[in-house]
């Protein structure tokens, strides 16, 4: 389960409209009143979002989504399109590749649900019904738990089983939920091992121990941390984990960026710490995106491309700012999702059978 990406300038409206649209991202009244609302911000903001996603166009030399995207039904080659689109189908064919050869006596296929464009949920659940799915694990891309992200998601798969049964069309599955994982030392792994990928290919030794890392989370509404949702807390866990690792070594930091709205979100902004940093005096900074595993606007564009934009405004210097790649195909982040689904099916397995929740292994289990 991901957040989804447009693959087209048309698309970005719509992705759009259906994102502004979701009550568990921004309240904006729900029901006829937030759907109204937020087709009027998507007409007004695709333009200027799809100029984004041009400077950072994920499939440049044609279609290398999943085979729901319409550039590949069609053979088009769009300037228009996210790459969460095409690294989110190379996670989904590398774990798949991983768990086939680690489970041969099962027969497994890994789906991509995505929550807001292609390959949509509802699609996804019907090919697998269609497949005659056994045990079905829900795996979000978000190792932190957040009400708005893998709650969302959950959440409107839930609607579609409810759909489907009121249609007589009940899935023969037994179902599994996976609802965080930010401490799996895999995925720890994973994310260590971007840091000090960028740290040795792009600083020299002397700038390395000059450089501060800078964690970067997706904000969240204030009003949802009020509420109880353990996002910013497993973030803080996730940081903390990773810089025990690191022996404390480096001098780091943690800001939250894409604040949308009036209201109040988690603070600092990425942004405002970064001008504060270099007001201070640092000039090598390290980017770490921590909430995300497969780049997207968020990295490719608010990190790479509009922050430096921003302190070039601002006449700020520094030395370098530098932003890690993304886990996206890391070999640690696919043993990490391997050992999570591996804790809710180990009885089906025969590996684990102790972790196995009981009441998952009694009855199917929605979000």
């Amino acid at each position: 389960m991901n957040l989804g990406g447009p693959t087209s300038e048309p698309a970005v409206r719509e992705f759009l409209e259906n994102l502004f649209g979701d009550q568990d991202i921004i309240n904006l009244g729900g029901g006829r009143t937030q759907n109204a609302l937020a087709k009027v911000i998507a007409k007004f903001r695709y333009k200027g979002v799809a100029e984004k996603y041009r400077e950072i166009s994920g499939c440049p030399n044609g279609c290398m989504g999943s085979k729901y995207c319409f550039n590949r039904q069609n053979k088009v080659v769009s300037d228009c399109c996210s790459p969460i689109n095409s690294l989110t189908e190379a996670q989904r064919r590398g774990l798949e590749k991983k768990l086939k050869s680690e489970w041969p006596d099962h027969d497994v296929k890994v789906y991509t649900a995505m929550r807001y464009w292609l390959p949509f949920d509802y699609d996804v659940f019907q090919e697998a019904m269609d497949d005659g799915v056994d045990h079905l694990v829900l795996t979000p891309l978000y190792p932190q738990f957040s009400f708005t992200t893998t709650g969302s998601s959950l959440r409107n798969w839930e609607d579609i089983r409810k759909k489907n049964e009121e249609q007589g069309k009940t899935p023969g599955w037994r179902e599994y939920t996976i609802k965080n994982y930010h401490l799996n030392q895999s995925y720890l792994n994973s994310l260590n091992d971007r840091i000090n990928e960028a740290l040795e290919s792009e600083f020299t030794e002397e700038e390395r121990r000059q450089t501060h890392l800078v964690f970067s989370a997706h904000g969240t509404p204030l009003y949802e941390v009020e509420k109880g949702d353990p996002y910013t807390w497993q973030i803080e866990e996730t940081v903390n984990a990773i810089m025990d690792m690191r022996g404390q070594k480096e001098s780091w930091w943690l800001g939250y960026q894409s604040r949308v709205g009036p209201n109040k979100w988690t603070q600092p902004n990425t942004e405002d710490l970064v001008i504060r940093l270099i007001n201070y005096g640092v000039k090598n900074l390290l980017m770490v995106p921590v909430a995300f595993v497969t780049d997207h606007i968020e990295t490719l564009h608010e990190l790479e491309i509009e922050l430096p934009e921003e302190l070039e405004e601002q006449n700020l210097e520094y030395n370098k700012l530098i932003t890690t790649k993304g886990i996206n195909d890391h070999p640690s982040y696919f043993q990490a999702l391997k050992e999570e689904i591996s804790l809710k099916i180990g009885h089906v397995l025969d590996e684990h059978p102790g972790d196995v929740d009981k009441k998952e292994k009694a009855a199917p289990v929605s979000g």
